[in-house]
């Protein structure tokens, strides 16, 4: 199968030639037809499986067909949960849209609003945004959904999870009842599902790879390890392998901080990417992790998505998520588009509840491994983290009475707060 035989205009398919694609990925090969037939569409698909081309040319495909000659208005809105990915996106959509009359625009927080106002008021045709300044620039009348005909949900179970459900329903207010909607996820679960179809009319469901699982070419490991001898690790596994790309990931923002401080007195350069980094710092770390003038980019969960790094060739879980989901997305980052790629755990006592999770999600147990000097305590509780105590997040859990305190209640509240916190920081600022 080729691109041209999905039936995509002659100006996109100079644009992937220049790329260097030729065929495309299964989540485009399942996705691209039915939304170039002006379907809705419920997509699943992991991380680096191509899903961004699959919603962008078949989008600017039919807004070229039908091209405008009034003044530009925004005719397509992608909604993103990042600013990272938020920014991918918009790179793709102007990648492909090189040889097309179509103009786009991207907006987030952490940055000054009036250079994207400027770019909105000159016309555009496809706006990329987080919903957080989306919503600000709207109810300060600076633009207008009004004509917006497509619309994507991109990382959809992100969106929940990061608390953007309220957002999203504000949104759809704003937008014609009479339109394209497109979903993607990397999962389909049943909030999704529920999500899905108050959005989408009739859609037709697409699934690039089985639920939940991570991607096969990617070698995973474990590494039990006493807490306290985890930085000794983790510098000496890099130090000595020689690795020049790694992405770290941690619970908190704080122990990204602190480790990355730990990687910089050892000689390893290093750069930490969070929700309290401005947008500029953010920038300039994956500007450099992706350039080799950084060996090591420690990350929270904010960059387990929307951060595309070629080739990248190690992902290392410096502490496991406490929800099943994020440890996919996490590794998700390497193994991309068939590539090969290794991921490494380095799990204490106190994670062998997450570890067990994670090995029923994926349906697989991870290989073990103790190297001497490292080994695990053997005194240590295999308790987990409790809330409140170098954790992020809470778990997951579903009340019907949220704010009543005690119990599960509370612990829902304060994962709300949370929530808010990281939604102001992530997009507002």
């Amino acid at each position: 199968m080729s691109f041209k035989s999905l039936g995509l205009s002659e100006p996109i398919l100079k644009a992937i030639a220049k790329k260097g694609y030729e065929t495309p990925s299964p989540i485009q090969a399942k996705a691209i037809p039915p939304v170039l037939d002006s379907k809705d569409v419920l997509a699943s698909a992991q991380t680096g499986t191509g899903k961004t081309a699959g919603f962008t040319l078949p989008l600017l495909h039919i807004l070229s067909e039908n091209q405008r000659h009034h003044r530009r208005q925004i005719r397509a809105l992608i909604l993103t949960p990042t600013r990272e990915l938020a920014a991918q996106v918009y790179a793709n959509v102007k990648e492909y849209s090189e040889f097309l009359d179509i103009r786009g625009a991207v907006i987030f927080g952490g940055v000054n609003q009036k250079p994207q106002v400027s770019k909105i008021r000159q016309g555009i045709d496809v706006l990329v945004a987080t919903p957080g300044r989306l919503l600000d620039l709207e109810s300060q009348g600076l633009l207008s959904l009004r004509h917006v005909e497509i619309f994507v949900l991109d990382e959809a179970d992100r969106m929940l999870d990061m608390g953007f459900l309220r957002d999203i329903e504000r949104v759809m207010k704003l937008i014609p009842a009479k339109r394209q909607n497109l979903m993607f996820s990397a999962t389909f679960s049943k909030d999704i599902k529920k999500l899905a179809y108050s959005i989408l009319h009739n859609p037709v469901q697409v699934e690039a790879t089985p639920e939940n699982t991570a991607v096969e070419v990617i070698e995973q490991k474990v590494y039990r390890v006493a807490k306290t001898k985890k930085t000794d690790l983790i510098i000496k596994l890099i130090s000595e392998g020689d690795w020049q790309q790694v992405l770290v990931f941690t619970r908190t923002k704080h122990g990204a901080n602190r480790l990355t401080k730990k990687m910089i007195s050892s000689g390893i350069t290093a750069a930490a990417i969070h929700g309290n980094k401005s947008q500029g710092a953010r920038t300039k770390a994956l500007a450099g992790f992706k350039s080799a003038k950084i060996r090591v980019l420690v990350a929270t969960d904010i960059a387990a998505r929307g951060l595309d790094i070629p080739l990248l060739p190690h992902v290392i879980n410096f502490e496991l998520p406490n929800i099943s989901e994020d440890y996919v997305h996490r590794i998700g980052r390497t193994g991309r588009a068939g590539a090969s790629g290794e991921a490494l755990s380095l799990v204490s006592a106190d994670e062998t509840s997450y570890l067990r999770g994670i090995e029923k999600l994926i349906a697989q147990k991870i290989p073990v491994e103790i190297i001497e000097g490292f080994e695990p305590d053997p005194n240590a509780s295999t308790e987990p983290i409790k809330p409140g105590q170098n954790r992020q997040r809470s778990p997951r859990r579903n009340s019907k009475h949220k704010g009543e305190g005690g119990g599960s209640n509370s612990r829902n509240s304060n994962r709300n707060r949370n929530r808010n916190r990281r939604r102001n920081n992530d997009n507002r600022n």
